[in-house]
């Protein structure tokens, strides 16, 4: 019985982890633009992977601290790594699509003047 219900749980974390990664997928291929794109894959993927960890986890003997591990580190660092790619993506000028404010504009000119002058010294 118990091992029926650790199945069931395994099934409906499959189930999710692998929705929330093909809307991921999904978000990908339909979103215009690298920060669009990276919003629908960093957060949707996370979920993803964290869920199907947990379907491993009651179907295999795997162990729940080295699984617990795996799921505090991909929170962690998931949202960490779409940040700096997007930070490096705005600042070799990437286009945003339909922009509706951009609150680093300004400071992005800024910067490139003082490397210029910088330069010139």
């Amino acid at each position: 019985m118990l091992e029926d219900l650790g199945y069931l749980i395994a099934a409906l974390a499959i189930l999710v982890g692998t929705f929330f990664s093909f809307v991921g997928i999904v978000g990908l291929m339909r979103l215009p633009d690298v920060y669009a794109r990276m919003h629908a894959t960093g957060k949707v993927s996370t979920f993803g992977v964290v869920l199907l960890t947990v379907a491993a986890v009651f179907v295999t003997p795997l162990a729940w601290s080295k699984a617990l591990a795996l799921i505090v580190l991909l929170i962690l660092v998931g949202p960490v790594v779409s940040h700096a790619i997007s930070s490096a993506s705005y600042r070799l000028g990437l286009p945003m699509k339909q922009a509706v404010r951009d609150d680093l504009a300004g400071k992005r000119v800024e910067r490139a003047m003082e490397a210029e002058l910088r330069s010139e010294r």
